[in-house]
């Protein structure tokens, strides 16, 4: 059996933008499906062969809003995948869905086509928060989609929630955590609300609206572990909580480090040592694809040294966490430096360890982006001692470091 993989299909339309969403997604752009499918599909038929010894066993239709492209294109989108990869037997078959978008019939022929794992765009249960930020659908829609999805008998269902949102309270953040457990899905994704630049969200923030501040989305957020916890939701990540057995495998994917090729316009890779990016413009897209035009956006060899940074910055994001000796084994790097820092962050509450095995508490979680930053800081003084090292040893000649601005 081959090296696993994930396929991620980006599908770039939508039924209307969100104010806070700074993915590669387009309203009102319905006239190009057809144009894109045609090119997505000539796009899986010439990429399959570079995976002929990979075996895929999650594939990711996400977007924008995949139920909104349509339940033929859809089809054909995973009757190409199957036929052009190596897709095994009880893959994750995830599909991104909207609840005003997605009906009974619709999941009821997709489940034959192979989807077995839906991502259900809830976001709140206020029909409040929800207009604030103009998704296209109320709570009664959600309750009605998750029905739809369990009559057309698919039996992995994660919810996203958003915390931070514009008018949002501790009270009605509560609300909507009660009401989506009780829609009993088995997979929960809980993020907190980010500005993006560029974004209308943006813009209103800087004319002046006010959104709940930092310390508010942290209570909201150590709330929330808590409840899931105790509703029998594991934390798996920073964000995502799941019943056993529901962990998202795509998604598992990205946090361990694991390959994944990515096919439509905007759609990101790590595959064959090599990371890369297609064009996040959907008429250079489709004519790259079809007419042979530019296609990529970037384009980088990885390098054993940023491995092992991203090592730390992604498995960080998980409980799983890091080990001493997979670390040394993997990187040849010494660990020392880290397990000291750990340990302090362990006296204040922000990591735990378990044998060699170390991950973030709650509470870790929400300052990882400094902690993170601070271990990142520890392993770049150790990789340069251990050049410097291997300089005065005769085993890396003495100008290296001045090649890699040193």
């Amino acid at each position: 059996m081959g090296e696993t993989l994930g396929l991620y299909l980006h599908i770039p339309f939508c039924r209307s933008k969100c104010d806070y969403c700074d993915f590669y997604s387009l309203a009102g752009q319905d006239g190009r499906m057809d144009e894109y499918q045609k090119a997505l599909l000539r796009h899986i038929g010439e990429s399959a062969p570079l995976a002929k010894k990979s075996v895929v066993n999650s594939i990711y239709i996400g977007g924008g809003t995949p139920s909104w492209y349509g339940e033929k294109r859809l089809t054909e989108l995973l009757s190409a995948v199957k036929k052009k990869f190596n897709v095994a037997k009880g893959a994750e078959v995830t599909l991104e869905v909207n609840p005003d978008s997605v009906t009974e019939k619709m999941l009821r022929h997709l489940r034959r086509m192979g989807v077995n794992r839906i991502s259900m765009g809830m976001q709140s249960a206020c029909d409040a928060e929800l207009q604030a930020v103009h998704r296209p659908h109320t709570f009664q829609q959600v309750v009605d989609g998750v029905a739809a999805v369990r009559e057309a008998r698919i039996r992995n269902l994660n919810l996203d929630l958003i915390y931070g949102l514009p008018g949002q309270t501790e009270e009605s953040w509560q609300d909507s955590v009660e009401k989506a457990l009780e829609l009993k899905p088995e997979h929960l994704s809980c993020y907190g609300l980010t500005v993006e630049p560029g974004t209308p969200l943006a813009a209103r923030v800087e004319r002046g609206e006010r959104l709940p501040d930092d310390d508010t989305q942290a209570n909201l957020y150590l709330w929330t572990v808590e409840r899931l916890a105790q509703a029998g939701y594991q934390q798996y990540e920073i964000s995502n909580f799941a019943k056993t057995g529901f962990q998202s495998r795509h998604n598992l994917k990205y946090w361990m480090g694991r390959p994944y090729m990515g096919l439509g316009a905007a759609a990101h890779s790590d595959f064959g040592g090599c990371r890369y990016a297609f064009v996040r413009d959907l008429e250079q897209y489709i004519r790259g694809v079809l007419e042979g035009g530019p296609l990529l956006s970037e384009s980088e060899q990885i390098p054993p040294r940023e491995r092992c940074s991203e090592y730390l910055m992604l498995r960080l994001r998980t409980v799983h966490g890091i080990e001493e000796w997979e670390y040394r084994r993997e990187y040849y790097m010494n660990f020392d430096p880290l397990a000291a820092k750990l340990s302090e962050y362990e006296q204040n509450g922000w990591a735990v360890r378990a044998g060699r095995r170390w991950h973030f508490t709650p509470e870790g979680f929400l300052l990882s982006n400094r902690l993170i930053g601070e271990l990142l800081e520890l392993q770049e003084a150790a990789t340069l001692s251990n050049t410097l090292e291997k300089i005065r040893g005769g085993e890396l000649p003495g100008n290296m470091l001045k090649k890699n601005g040193g």
